[in-house]
Protein backbone atom coordinates (compact mmCIF):
# COMPACT_ATOMS: atom_id res chain seq x y z
CA UNK A 1 0.00 0.00 0.00
CA UNK A 2 0.65 3.28 -0.82
CA UNK A 3 -0.93 6.78 0.22
CA UNK A 4 0.04 9.67 -1.95
CA UNK A 5 -0.24 12.62 0.13
CA UNK A 6 -1.16 15.67 -2.12
CA UNK A 7 -1.03 19.46 -0.49
CA UNK A 8 -3.43 21.32 -1.99
CA UNK A 9 -2.37 23.99 -4.45
CA UNK A 10 -0.99 27.45 -4.17
CA UNK A 11 -3.29 30.09 -2.49
CA UNK A 12 -3.08 33.90 -2.06
CA UNK A 13 -2.69 33.63 1.60
CA UNK A 14 0.20 30.70 1.14
CA UNK A 15 1.82 33.26 -0.91
CA UNK A 16 1.89 35.69 1.44
CA UNK A 17 3.17 33.10 4.48
CA UNK A 18 -0.29 33.85 5.95
CA UNK A 19 -1.46 31.45 8.69
CA UNK A 20 -4.60 29.55 6.46
CA UNK A 21 -6.08 27.49 8.98
CA UNK A 22 -10.51 27.17 8.67
CA UNK A 23 -10.49 30.44 6.58
CA UNK A 24 -11.58 29.02 2.71
CA UNK A 25 -8.93 30.76 0.85
CA UNK A 26 -9.39 29.17 -2.72
CA UNK A 27 -6.48 28.35 -5.36
CA UNK A 28 -4.83 31.00 -7.42
CA UNK A 29 -4.36 30.33 -11.49
CA UNK A 30 -1.34 29.20 -10.55
CA UNK A 31 -2.65 26.87 -7.42
CA UNK A 32 -5.30 25.50 -10.13
CA UNK A 33 -2.37 25.10 -12.35
CA UNK A 34 0.19 23.26 -9.89
CA UNK A 35 -3.16 21.18 -9.43
CA UNK A 36 -3.80 20.33 -13.19
CA UNK A 37 -0.17 18.30 -13.13
CA UNK A 38 -1.39 16.04 -10.40
CA UNK A 39 -3.88 14.46 -13.35
CA UNK A 40 -1.35 12.54 -15.54
CA UNK A 41 0.47 10.51 -12.13
CA UNK A 42 -2.65 9.96 -10.07
CA UNK A 43 -3.84 8.96 -13.13
CA UNK A 44 -1.10 5.43 -13.43
CA UNK A 45 -2.76 4.62 -9.85
CA UNK A 46 -5.83 3.12 -8.63
CA UNK A 47 -7.04 3.52 -5.33
CA UNK A 48 -9.32 1.90 -2.58
CA UNK A 49 -9.73 5.08 -0.97
CA UNK A 50 -9.37 9.34 -1.64
CA UNK A 51 -9.98 11.59 1.38
CA UNK A 52 -9.87 15.23 1.23
CA UNK A 53 -10.56 17.89 3.62
CA UNK A 54 -13.54 19.82 3.80
CA UNK A 55 -12.12 23.07 2.73
CA UNK A 56 -12.71 24.14 -0.79
CA UNK A 57 -8.64 24.38 -1.59
CA UNK A 58 -8.39 20.80 -1.08
CA UNK A 59 -11.36 19.88 -2.51
CA UNK A 60 -10.39 21.97 -5.52
CA UNK A 61 -7.18 20.31 -6.24
CA UNK A 62 -8.50 16.69 -5.63
CA UNK A 63 -10.94 17.26 -8.13
CA UNK A 64 -8.44 19.43 -10.54
CA UNK A 65 -6.09 16.00 -10.13
CA UNK A 66 -8.79 14.08 -11.20
CA UNK A 67 -9.61 11.90 -8.37
CA UNK A 68 -12.93 13.92 -7.15
CA UNK A 69 -15.54 11.67 -8.19
CA UNK A 70 -14.47 9.10 -5.88
CA UNK A 71 -13.13 11.22 -2.85
CA UNK A 72 -14.94 11.31 0.70
CA UNK A 73 -14.59 14.44 2.68
CA UNK A 74 -12.74 13.98 6.21
CA UNK A 75 -13.02 16.69 8.64
CA UNK A 76 -9.59 15.34 10.45
CA UNK A 77 -7.95 16.31 7.43
CA UNK A 78 -8.73 19.92 8.28
CA UNK A 79 -5.50 22.02 8.76
CA UNK A 80 -4.28 22.95 11.72
CA UNK A 81 -7.00 25.19 14.40
CA UNK A 82 -4.86 28.48 14.14
CA UNK A 83 -7.34 30.45 16.19
CA UNK A 84 -5.99 34.13 17.28
CA UNK A 85 -2.82 33.26 14.69
CA UNK A 86 -5.39 32.79 11.33
CA UNK A 87 -4.31 34.94 8.97
CA UNK A 88 -0.71 36.08 10.09
CA UNK A 89 2.63 35.94 9.06
CA UNK A 90 4.90 33.99 10.99
CA UNK A 91 7.00 37.81 11.44
CA UNK A 92 3.79 38.73 12.85
CA UNK A 93 3.54 35.80 15.30
CA UNK A 94 7.03 36.24 16.54
CA UNK A 95 6.76 39.78 16.79
CA UNK A 96 4.28 38.71 19.76
CA UNK A 97 5.93 35.73 20.86
CA UNK A 98 9.05 34.90 20.24
CA UNK A 99 9.46 31.28 20.61
CA UNK A 100 6.66 30.14 19.35
CA UNK A 101 6.55 26.80 17.44
CA UNK A 102 3.31 25.57 16.05
CA UNK A 103 4.69 21.82 16.48
CA UNK A 104 5.22 22.29 20.31
CA UNK A 105 3.32 25.20 21.37
CA UNK A 106 0.14 25.11 19.59
CA UNK A 107 -2.27 28.07 18.87
CA UNK A 108 -3.74 30.33 21.41
CA UNK A 109 -7.79 30.08 20.57
CA UNK A 110 -6.98 27.09 18.28
CA UNK A 111 -5.82 23.61 18.52
CA UNK A 112 -2.72 22.02 20.51
CA UNK A 113 -0.12 19.55 18.95
CA UNK A 114 -2.45 16.85 20.62
CA UNK A 115 -5.52 17.85 19.51
CA UNK A 116 -4.00 17.70 15.85
CA UNK A 117 -1.86 14.77 16.64
CA UNK A 118 -5.11 12.56 17.81
CA UNK A 119 -7.00 13.86 14.34
CA UNK A 120 -3.69 12.42 12.36
CA UNK A 121 -4.14 9.11 14.29
CA UNK A 122 -7.59 8.69 12.86
CA UNK A 123 -6.53 9.37 9.59
CA UNK A 124 -3.51 6.70 9.37
CA UNK A 125 -6.21 4.26 11.47
CA UNK A 126 -8.26 4.67 8.28
CA UNK A 127 -6.12 4.94 5.68
CA UNK A 128 -4.43 1.79 7.21
CA UNK A 129 -7.99 -0.25 6.64
CA UNK A 130 -8.14 0.13 3.31
CA UNK A 131 -7.72 -2.27 0.82
CA UNK A 132 -5.01 -0.61 -1.27
CA UNK A 133 -3.41 2.70 -2.06
CA UNK A 134 -5.13 6.05 -0.79
CA UNK A 135 -4.73 9.35 -1.78
CA UNK A 136 -5.04 12.32 0.68
CA UNK A 137 -5.89 15.70 -0.07
CA UNK A 138 -4.87 18.20 2.63
CA UNK A 139 -2.57 20.80 3.82
CA UNK A 140 0.61 21.93 4.80
CA UNK A 141 0.91 21.67 8.59
CA UNK A 142 -1.54 18.67 9.24
CA UNK A 143 0.13 16.63 6.40
CA UNK A 144 3.66 17.42 8.52
CA UNK A 145 2.42 15.63 11.42
CA UNK A 146 0.34 13.19 9.17
CA UNK A 147 4.34 12.37 8.36
CA UNK A 148 6.02 12.44 11.25
CA UNK A 149 2.90 10.27 13.26
CA UNK A 150 2.92 7.85 9.82
CA UNK A 151 6.90 6.70 10.88
CA UNK A 152 6.18 6.51 14.87
CA UNK A 153 7.15 10.30 15.75
CA UNK A 154 5.87 12.43 17.88
CA UNK A 155 3.15 15.57 16.78
CA UNK A 156 6.31 17.80 17.46
CA UNK A 157 8.49 16.12 14.76
CA UNK A 158 6.07 18.04 12.06
CA UNK A 159 9.11 20.46 12.32
CA UNK A 160 11.48 18.33 10.40
CA UNK A 161 9.34 17.56 6.99
CA UNK A 162 8.97 21.08 4.98
CA UNK A 163 6.04 21.02 2.42
CA UNK A 164 5.29 23.28 -0.27
CA UNK A 165 1.79 23.88 -2.14
CA UNK A 166 1.23 21.54 -4.88
CA UNK A 167 3.52 18.62 -3.89
CA UNK A 168 3.37 15.09 -3.55
CA UNK A 169 4.15 12.74 -0.56
CA UNK A 170 4.42 9.12 -0.83
CA UNK A 171 3.91 7.20 2.02
CA UNK A 172 4.90 3.76 2.12
CA UNK A 173 6.30 0.73 4.17
CA UNK A 174 9.97 -1.39 3.87
CA UNK A 175 9.02 -4.89 4.52
CA UNK A 176 6.37 -3.93 7.34
CA UNK A 177 7.79 -0.92 8.69
CA UNK A 178 6.10 2.13 8.07
CA UNK A 179 8.38 4.79 5.35
CA UNK A 180 8.41 7.88 3.60
CA UNK A 181 9.30 7.02 -0.08
CA UNK A 182 8.86 10.36 -1.63
CA UNK A 183 8.66 13.94 0.24
CA UNK A 184 7.61 17.08 -1.20
CA UNK A 185 8.00 15.54 -4.71
CA UNK A 186 7.48 18.65 -7.16
CA UNK A 187 5.43 18.42 -10.17
CA UNK A 188 7.15 20.45 -12.90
Amino acid sequence: MDVFAIRHGETAWSLSAQHTGTTDIPLTENGRQLATRLRPVLARESFALVLTSPLGRARETCELAGVGATSVTDPDLTEWNYGEYEGLTPKQIHDAAPDWLIFRDGCPGGESPEQVGARVDRVIARVRGADGNVALFAHGHILRVLAARWIGLPTRAGQHFLLGTGTLSVLSYYYDIPAIRIWNGPLT
